[in-house]
């Protein structure tokens, strides 16, 4: 039998988890719930992307470390690592636009700071390596739903860094014996996500700017679809990977609820639950994007026992409760 969510998902008391990009809107959410069940919690981030106040949460607890640096840097990855049974590698640029933009930036980051990453964790003999994924790897494929194991071509330098991130990771699982697993992440949501700047996740900065009266623009026509996965489950799947036999490390997964949600509708029942009747700017289609995205779990459900519990309705609910009151 599955469990639902993480709640009752437990390890060794003394147990040491590493977070990097632990001061972002996904890491800071793992520090959170690691810390509440009563681990070591260290988080490595070099502020870049992530932010003091998401720091400053946590600060306090004796339970809690702090490290300013950069994954680029080896020396850093080497002493984070130091003593600790798990990494949770959330330590990467987003955005397909931005890539785009700026490629070698990104080689930097995701390939080589992931790298850097694998290294210091198979140095250090740390029990599981699990790291951020994206669902940008399935590229131009067009079949519903996206299944691992049948990609298209790649449409951006993000996607390409993440597939070369799960290739570099399924060589450490077998020629090092460092026990690996990928996360495909779809569109995640939820509190703390950053709601600013030209690369914002749709869903905060459609709530921003709807909150304040503003009007939202929403990149091509409207009927793209999206499998939006709140955070909940994204926990979730980090923490069971965490506990994942070692017949599966090299794997990567599909992570999100396996819903479809068109960017229209998820805009129309914003404006409903927040009272507004704003009408949105439609602008060109974006390079890099795929037109639609909606994951088969059934792998990360047979293989980590993942069992996502919070749909989009649920979560989009939460997010907006939480936004209405750190907006």
């Amino acid at each position: 039998m599955q469990i639902m969510g993480y709640e009752n998902i437990t390890f060794e008391k003394d147990s040491v988890f590493l977070v990097t990009g632990g001061a972002g809107f996904i890491g800071s959410n793992l520090c959170e719930v690691l810390l509440d069940k009563g681990y070591l919690v260290r988080c490595l981030d070099d502020l870049s992307n992530g932010k003091q106040a998401n720091i400053d949460l946590f600060i306090d607890n004796p339970n809690y470390t702090f490290i300013k640096g950069d994954i680029r840097n080896l020396d850093i990855c080497m002493k984070a690592c130091e003593g600790v049974d798990y990494v949770l590698n959330q330590a990467a640029w987003g955005s397909v636009p931005r890539s785009i933009k700026m490629p070698l930036l990104y080689e930097e980051i995701n390939i080589r700071g992931t790298l850097n990453m694998m290294e210091a964790s198979r140095q250090n003999e740390v029990k599981k390596f699990v790291y951020a994924s994206s669902s940008s790897v399935y590229g131009d494929e067009p079949n519903l739903p996206k299944q691992e194991g049948r990609e298209g071509n790649l449409l951006s330098p993000y996607a390409l860094t993440k597939i070369v991130d799960e290739e570099y990771a399924k060589l450490y699982s077998k020629l090092y014996g460092l026990d690996t697993y990928g996360l495909r992440y779809f569109n995640v949501f939820g509190k703390r996500q950053d709601p600013n700047g030209a690369y914002a996740a749709v869903v905060p900065k459609f709530i921003k700017q709807l909150l304040n009266d503003e009007q939202p623009t929403i990149y091509g026509d409207g009927k793209q679809s999206r499998d939006f996965t709140y955070i909940e489950n994204v926990i979730e799947a980090n923490l069971k990977a965490c506990k994942a036999s070692s017949e599966v490390a090299g794997e990567a997964f599909n992570i999100a609820f396996g819903g479809r949600e068109y960017l229209i509708d998820v805009y129309n029942s914003l404006c409903k639950a927040l009272g507004k009747e704003i009408q949105p700017i439609f602008g060109q289609d974006r390079i890099g994007d795929i037109k639609h995205s909606n994951a088969d779990i059934k792998k990360a459900q047979e293989m980590l026992g993942y069992n996502p519990s919070w749909s989009f309705e649920r979560g989009i609910e939460a997010a907006i409760v939480w936004y209405k009151e750190n907006l």
